[in-house]
């Protein structure tokens, strides 16, 4: 008898799911820069027009392909044509290989909402993050050792993590959503409140939402967007198709995909708001413009928040905490998401019980995360985050989509598979913008970024390490995904049900 596939307690709870997946750190780290660097309230034009022809389509796509297969991503290939199983697996990797080191970001994150209480980061936040918290190494192939200030930080979030996992999707991820989704968005409107009565919080609000119209007609804004659009709303990752999969065969998929896409939006927008609210006062304490403060990624969340913390009039470290429990919050409920996609394929390929694939997933990535939290570790993340998603996440979209639409033509028969269950129904506005204008704005994309890649070396980094760990690994993505198919199933089987559409359907 087949086992009882995991299921969403409801809907709710999946569209809860589905926002935390896609709210994570780089709504709050990342958004508000790249908006602010690309015309600033311009640059809302260009990135709605991007979810409208890219990041919703896909996003109804993923669902209809995993609510059809009642799959994770390899199978629901599989279940179109044997030879495409491999794809799956490639944006298992991908997940896989940014849960490495996004796990560790978490653990940074845990460790700063203890350094919050009485600012223990002190008056140069720069130093104590790099030199006292991380130890960085002086240069790209000293590795330093463990820093265990890290490590014990990363694992106390593994644990948290494993054991949601360990709990299932209904006991576990969906329970997780319901709490700490609520309650993040309450601490974003905090801060954001809190923003906004800062002295020179206009200041920041200037910068961020005046518009630059020029910037519009400026190719690279319009890549920004694109890319910010498949970066945040986390699609190409597998975790959709995964999450799809565990809904009622009876249920409205081009609602949630709107529901989803536009929370998360409003997340960014919220978020921004927030951001360059404190930078403004920043500034102004500092006497100095936006442009001298303004930052992304890491260089934002621990150096120049808690310089801003230091800064703040009264109850600074209750500030502080809010700031990194929101980050934290994120980063946990995209971590749970990040290792599902994985756990449910290899559960599927191997016939494991859920507690065997969630041991493997986990203990595996936990391994690889060992890396990132020795003394050189920032600069292993900093170059394979650059490279999984500006190589593999973009790729690996263009080929879901020309695969779907072009190679297996399967684009009508996902329409109707959503039309017959939802309440918007999805029009040839979804055919044109997936068979069209997708393809060709994600084939800009990377053009932009192999261009960008071959005149100009990404950081400091010397030439091997970019190679081997850049390169090497978006290149070895995909290959290890061949390797997967290649494997035969313990029953020699897939557990996809067949989509009935090619001579290649597994019967």
């Amino acid at each position: 008898m087949e086992e009882q596939r995991d299921q969403w307690g409801g809907k709710l709870g999946f569209i809860l799911a589905a926002i935390g997946s896609a709210i994570g750190l780089g709504n709050i780290w990342r958004y508000p820069y790249i908006a602010y660097e690309n015309g600033g309230g311009a640059f809302l034009l260009p990135y709605f027009i991007a979810l409208v022809t890219a990041g919703i389509p896909v996003l109804i796509l993923e669902y209809a392909l995993g609510h059809k297969s009642r799959s994770a991503a390899p199978f629901a290939f599989r279940s179109i044509s044997r030879r495409w199983e491999w794809l799956g697996w490639w944006q298992i990797g991908g997940s896989f290989v940014i849960m490495t080191y996004y796990i560790v970001i978490i653990g940074w994150v845990l460790s700063y909402c203890y350094y919050s209480f009485g600012t223990q980061w002190g008056s140069d936040p720069d130093t104590f993050f790099n030199e006292n918290y991380l130890g960085l190494t002086d240069s790209f192939w000293i590795v330093g050792g463990m820093q265990w200030k890290v490590v014990l930080a990363t694992a106390i979030v593994w644990a948290f993590t494993y054991w949601l996992l360990r709990r299932g999707v209904s006991k576990g991820i969906e329970l997780a959503a319901r709490i700490l989704i609520p309650t993040l968005v309450v601490m974003i409107t905090i801060i954001v409140i809190r923003g906004l009565t800062l002295p020179g919080a206009v200041k920041g609000l200037n910068v961020l939402l005046t518009p630059d119209f020029e910037a519009i007609l400026d190719p690279s804004v319009w890549v920004a967007a694109y890319g910010q659009i498949f970066f945040s709303i986390g699609v190409a990752f597998s975790i959709m198709i995964t999450y799809s999969s565990y809904l009622p065969r009876r249920t409205d998929l081009s609602n949630s995909a709107f529901i989803v896409a536009l929370s998360n939006t409003g997340f960014e927008f919220l978020a921004a708001l927030g951001v360059f609210s404190v930078l403004g006062f920043l500034a102004t304490q500092q006497n100095a413009s936006i442009d001298e403060v303004v930052t992304q990624g890491v260089g934002l969340a621990f150096v120049a928040f808690p310089q801003i913390i230091n800064e703040l009039p009264g109850l600074n470290s209750l500030f502080g905490l809010l700031f990194f429990g929101a980050l934290l919050f994120a980063g946990i409920t995209s971590a749970v998401s990040i290792l599902e996609c994985g756990i449910a394929g290899v559960k599927e390929k191997f016939n494991l019980t859920r507690t065997a694939a969630v041991n493997w997933m986990c203990g595996l990535c936990a391994l690889a995360s060992i890396l990132y939290a020795t003394k050189g570790g920032l600069y292993y993340l900093d170059v394979v985050d650059h490279f999984v998603n500006n190589f593999g996440l973009v790729l690996v979209a263009l080929v879901e989509v020309v695969l779907l639409a072009w190679v297996l033509r399967q684009l009508r028969v996902l329409q109707n598979h959503v039309n017959e269950r939802s309440y918007i129904r999805i029009g040839n506005w979804w055919i044109y913008a997936l068979g069209i204008i997708t393809p060709i704005l994600l084939i800009v994309v990377m053009g932009f970024n192999f261009y960008n890649e071959l005149t100009t070396r990404y950081g400091d980094y010397p030439l091997s390490g970019l190679i081997i760990m850049g390169w090497g690994m978006a290149i070895g993505l995909p290959i290890i995904g061949f390797i997967l198919q290649a494997v035969r199933s313990r029953d020699g089987s897939s557990p996809a049900a067949g989509m009935g559409t090619t001579e290649d359907e597994e019967v």
